[in-house]
């Protein structure tokens, strides 16, 4: 299970995250709400050190783009990019 399927699961109480709902299914109309956005982003930054502005969180509607979004600036914070 991913970082981001296995934070939601955490979040939620439930296991629909592990393998019920699409990499690319928009996580609002799975019912997650603001609130489980703003703590999955804090979740993030905690584990990861990887920083989530507003600006980011605009553009991450989905398990994939969150996925991807963690991956890529991972990779940068190791080669000591931004």
């Amino acid at each position: 299970m991913s970082l981001i399927r296995s934070m939601l699961v955490e979040l939620t109480g439930t296991s629909e995250y592990t393998d019920g709902i699409g990499d690319d299914v928009d996580l609002a109309a799975s019912g997650i709400d603001s609130g489980d956005l703003v703590r999955l982003v804090l979740l993030i930054e905690q584990r990861t050190g990887v920083e989530v502005t507003a600006e980011d969180m605009e553009k991450l509607a989905t398990i994939g783009d969150y996925e991807r979004f963690v991956e890529e600036r991972s990779a940068a914070l190791q080669s000591g990019g931004a």
